[in-house]
């Protein structure tokens, strides 16, 4: 997991900006996930139909990868049951508290020279920047 591959990683960026600004244009509306997602939840009434769109082309794209190779699939995480259950749920909090996750800030936030995306982009790197640098030195996170 700590290969660099700059042609993939290229491509998916390519992919993403492309895709954050077809959204942005053909809907108005920016390609943040927990925003998209937590509309998507709360039943926002008039725009039902871009969101579960949107949300069934996130579900689609693993489904149709994994068809076609099945080992770009596989993963492993360093802890299992009530530890995932309790990580998804601080991401959860965190994105609500933050107001957007990286995909809004990051993405489509800085490219919009907002401020609080600016903000919030660099305490996401900070805080992933200090937890891996905790686990590979100390085996702990802070």
């Amino acid at each position: 997991m700590t290969e660099f591959t700059p042609l993939s990683a290229t491509i998916g960026g390519v992919l993403i900006g492309i895709s954050a600004v077809w959204m942005m244009a053909s809907v108005g509306r920016i390609a943040g996930i927990s925003g998209i997602i937590s509309g998507g939840i709360a039943g926002a009434k008039g725009d039902m139909a871009w969101r579960v769109t949107f949300i069934l082309g996130l579900l689609a794209g693993p489904f149709l990868a994994g068809l076609a190779r099945p080992e770009l699939l596989k993963a492993s995480f360093p802890t299992e049951g009530i530890y995932l259950i309790l990580a998804g749920i601080l991401v959860g909090w965190g994105t609500s508290l933050g107001s957007g996750c990286t995909s809004g800030h990051g993405v489509c936030g800085i490219a919009r020279f907002s401020a609080r995306s600016i903000i919030a982009t660099l305490t996401f790197m900070a805080t992933g920047i200090l937890t891996v640098f905790c686990m590979r030195y100390f085996g702990v996170i802070v």
